[in-house]
């Protein structure tokens, strides 16, 4: 845009973080192939010459006054906003969820901490059972889950403990793809991996102390190690 807008244009971006995540990578780095480092830079590596950037929260939108309000009180006008603010997990909306087992046994990979987290999980981990679970739809990248699903399966088997490895795929959804069309085309991948598939799974609440989730039809599913996407909210 800095190149294709004549000179009397300025462009701003707001941003209240620091740093710039690569956010695919986090579905790496439980298996090793990417570490942290490789996917956290510096948010100035990614701002252009010409562009101005702003660091911090904007705390309101004001569009009938063509303005967004900073949480330090400053203002920004503009004459176009574009907003990107993305998702973030809410694992607070499930019951049991965030108790004393998240990051422990109960693990998501949509944060560099849950991805860190889980990878040191794995690397002494001597078999059991996974069970990978989506909350709710939708989610950013839908398809991730079951890339998460296809590389645990081949992690385990270099490291040569797949047969040690139960690996279970629970989702809201009635099959393991998005689009009724490749579930049908599709699901014989997972036969092949053996990931266990369990459709139409809505989970109602997590019970760490007993490693199990429960669904709202009252249908449960045991864990060594539960690896869940969680709601996916906007911002406020």
């Amino acid at each position: 845009m800095r190149r294709a807008l004549a000179d009397d244009w300025s462009i701003t971006v707001i941003d209240q973080r620091t740093e710039h995540h690569y956010q695919p990578g986090y579905l790496f780095v439980p298996f090793g192939v990417y570490e942290p480092e490789d996917i956290v830079k510096p948010i100035e590596k990614f701002i252009p010459n010409g562009v101005d950037l702003v660091l911090g929260e904007i705390d309101r939108i004001y569009p009938e006054h063509d303005k967004v309000v900073m949480g330090d009180g400053k203002e920004y006008n503009y004459d176009i906003l574009i907003i990107a603010t993305g998702t973030d997990i809410a694992p607070e909306e499930i019951e049991g969820m965030t108790g004393p087992h998240w990051h422990k046994d109960v693990f998501d990979f949509y944060t560099l901490e849950g991805a860190v987290a889980l990878r040191d999980k794995l690397r002494t981990w001597e078999g059991g059972k996974m069970v990978i679970n989506i909350a709710e739809m939708p989610i950013k990248c839908p398809v991730a889950p079951l890339e998460l699903a296809f590389l645990a399966d081949a992690y385990f088997e270099h490291r040569g403990m797949r047969d040690k490895v139960e690996l279970v795929f629970a989702t809201p959804m009635s099959g393991a793809f998005t689009k009724p069309k490749a579930t049908e085309k599709l699901d014989y991948l997972l036969k092949e991996k053996n990931i266990q598939i369990v459709p139409d799974f809505n989970i109602m609440s997590v019970d760490g102390e007993n490693k199990t989730i429960k669904d709202y039809a009252g249908e449960e599913i045991s864990y060594d190690i539960l690896v869940s996407v969680p709601t996916n909210k906007g911002s406020d």
